[in-house]
C-alpha cells in the first residue's frame, strides 16, 4: 500500500472507529462490527489516516461481503446517494465517538 505507516494516534482513532461497527451498516439500523479502515481520500496526503470510515467488507469492496450491499468500491456515487457524503459520515463518527465517551 502506498502512503505513510499510521502513527500512534492515526491507529488509536481508527480503532475507536473499528469499536463503532460499519458506520453504513448504523445508518441502516444494523450492527456489524468486522469492518476495516476506509481512506477517503487516499493515503498519501497529509492527515490521510484521520479522514477514515469504518466499513465492513460488503460496504468497502463490491463483491465481499453479503450480496447485495453498496460498496464504496466503486459504487461511490451511489454509496453517496444512500449514506451522505464521505466527510458527513466522518462527521457522524466523531459525534458517535463523543457520545461513547461522555457516556
Amino acid at each position: 500500500m502506498k502512503g505513510k505507516t499510521p502513527n500512534k494516534s492515526e491507529k488509536e482513532f481508527h480503532k475507536r472507529l473499528a469499536d463503532l461497527g460499519c458506520i453504513a451498516c448504523y445508518l441502516d439500523n444494523r450492527r456489524n462490527t468486522e469492518v476495516s479502515i476506509h481512506h477517503i481520500d487516499g493515503r498519501t496526503k497529509p492527515g490521510a489516516h484521520m479522514k477514515v470510515l469504518p466499513l465492513c467488507a460488503g460496504h468497502h469492496q463490491d463483491g465481499t461481503g453479503i450480496p447485495g450491499l453498496v460498496a464504496v468500491h466503486p459504487w461511490k456515487a451511489r454509496f453517496e446517494k444512500l449514506y451522505g457524503r464521505q466527510m458527513e459520515i466522518l462527521q457522524l463518527c466523531h459525534e458517535l465517538l463523543e457520545r461513547e465517551s461522555v457516556a
